[in-house]
């Protein structure tokens, strides 16, 4: 009886099991000990198969597949240090909320810790930032099909968010054509093969439960605070906003319009500050926040209560506010929650009149070419009926003071762990989800540092812009007090590099910027012609921190 094809029958189970929840997509990196799972993938036509050599990567492109699909995405890779590069996206996922599901090849128990090569101890390689693992055994003819099965459907029936480590010890051999010799264990599951359900169906029943005093609260002095949302969820919560007569402070990636922009400028001045002390509850939809002077103010404001929406679990409050943490869909708590009939009038309308100085104010400021400039008008950039992928570091913070986003507009970003690690990947997944014209901005370190995903924009389905503001290494340590005489070599590292060549390499197409008219026609001419685009604007080193610094002195004076 063969060795190598047992291992795919197995392996053909728990890959038919995925697809009965949602999976659709599946990663693969090459490797020899994940041959059983890798073959079983390509053979089951419910998968469109996406392949990348850097594991690393692999897992981000993963991760943008899953948050722009809103679904499930599995990811194949070897046994060893291959294994251990998923770390990033694992840590991101579990943040954020994608469901992954990482199949780690492994060696088989009598190989590890005796010197076998590429043999490392995988079982809870991950620590605790997986959502769920599940170390399965060897195969072995003695463990039926259904005992496979329905621990497959166990993990990922209670998968409601973050990352699933399935780890697969296969033992050797690993090639090798397929015999009936096995064909009864796996015609055991029956009638199985040929339905769409799990062999195993977990259900949780979660309610929006309505809060009995909400009538009280929503004729009181509310502000709302809107982090990460869809863009469904984005404008369904500024249209709740504006019924009750409640200030809306919209983060970047909020989705909902922004009707209170440049709130990291405006929300120190007097008389916001006096007003927003007025507050008798605030509502947060969504987590993660990114504007400085707004997660200052979260932190010190004192309502009598303070409400958090998300679906995601946990606190997710890191001022550990006196309140309500709601774990529940936006949409499914907007509906059981209606503000009133009446549209009531704002109790706050000098933040709309600050918001609207502060936005003016900075289109006169932001006249020169760079950072400031771009953030600002970003939006004049976006395509048409497309996507935003926004990075990290200083790019997300600079759009996030300085821009109104136009509601319901898609706008993605690695806003759980903030690293600058696969965001070039994770933006190539989401449009891979989403397959519209997309504009991913991010720094030249954070394009350095996943520059090997470039070969996965040489598949994309549709117009897609990496724009790369080169300001020549990592400025945002130029807003913080750290040393000057050690800030360039120890932080702000510059490498004095160009992207022309990577793009060459990677056979995409390439344009420099060095002034606003100049980036206009390379965008202008990107999204009139298929495929990946790398355009490179070139701005001075600390010109948008000077101009932030500089607005956030004169908005307070306003």
């Amino acid at each position: 009886m063969s060795t190598s094809s047992f291992n795919r029958r197995w392996a053909t189970v728990i890959l038919e099991a995925l697809t009965r929840h949602g999976v659709r997509h599946i990663c693969i990196a090459p490797g020899s000990r994940s041959t059983p799972l890798t073959l079983a993938a390509a053979e089951n036509d419910a998968f469109i198969c996406h392949t990348h050599f850097d594991e690393r990567g692999l897992g981000h492109l993963a991760l943008g597949l899953a948050k722009a699909g809103d679904a499930p995405v599995a990811v194949i890779v070897t046994s060893g240090t291959a294994a251990a590069n998923l770390y990033p996206a694992i840590i991101e996922a579990g943040l954020t909320g994608e469901r992954l599901v990482m199949l780690t090849a492994d060696r088989p128990p009598e190989l590890i810790d005796c010197g076998a090569n590429q043999a490392i101890r995988q079982q809870g390689l991950f620590a605790s930032h997986p959502s769920q693992t599940l170390s399965l055994p060897r195969p072995a003819r003695e463990i039926s099909a259904r005992w496979l099965v329905s621990t497959i459907d166990s993990a990922l029936g209670q998968l409601s968010a973050g990352a699933l480590h399935i780890n697969c010890p296969f033992a050797e051999p690993l090639y090798g054509e397929m015999d009936n010799e096995d064909l009864g264990w796996q015609q055991a599951l029956g009638d199985w093969w040929q339905g769409e359900r799990p062999w195993l169906q977990m259900r949780s029943v979660a309610a929006a439960l309505t809060e009995p005093d909400w009538p009280l609260w929503r004729q009181r002095r509310g502000v709302i605070v809107a982090g990460r949302l869809s863009a469904r969820d984005g404008e369904r919560v500024a249209a709740w906003a504006k019924a009750l007569g409640w200030p809306l402070i919209g983060d970047v990636l909020s989705q909902t319009g922004q009707p209170l922009s440049c709130a990291d400028l405006w929300l120190t001045h007097p008389d916001a500050v006096t007003r927003l002390s007025e507050v008798q509850i605030v509502v947060q939809f969504g987590a993660s926040l990114t504007g400085k002077r707004l997660l200052q103010w979260q932190a010190h404001c004192q309502p009598q209560e303070y409400w958090l929406i998300d679906a995601l679990p946990g606190r997710l409050d890191p001022a550990q506010h006196r309140g309500r943490r709601l774990t529940v869909n936006p949409d499914e708590w907007l509906q059981a929650h209606p503000a009133d009939k009446v549209p009531r009038t704002p109790w706050a309308p000098e933040l709309s009149a600050l918001s609207s100085r502060a936005y003016q104010f900075v289109a006169k400021e932001c006249v020169n070419s760079g950072e400031a400039q771009l953030a600002h008008r970003l939006p004049e950039l976006l395509p048409e009926a497309g996507q935003l992928f926004l990075g990290n570091s200083l790019v997300v913070r600079l759009v996030d003071a300085f821009a109104k986003m136009p509601q319901g507009y898609p706008v993605w970003s690695n806003r759980g762990a903030s690293g600058i690690d696969g965001l070039i990947s994770t933006a190539a997944g989401v449009q891979r989800a989403r397959p519209c014209p997309t504009l991913a901005v991010v720094g030249d370190l954070s394009a350095l540092y996943d520059l090997n995903s470039l070969a996965l924009l040489r598949q994309a389905p549709a117009a897609f812009v990496l724009l790369v503001i080169n300001n020549n290494g990592g400025q945002i340590f130029s807003m913080l007090p750290t040393p000057e005489s050690a800030r360039e070599r120890f932080y702000c590292m510059p490498q004095n590099v160009e992207f022309a060549h990577a793009a060459q390499m990677f056979g995409l197409h390439y344009n420099a910027a060095e002034s606003w008219p100049e980036l206009e026609r390379a965008l202008s001419t990107a999204w009139q012609r298929p495929g990946a685009s790398v355009v490179e604007l070139k701005v001075a080193p600390t010109a948008g921190i000077q101009t932030l610094q500089r607005l956030l002195e004169k908005v307070s004076l306003l």
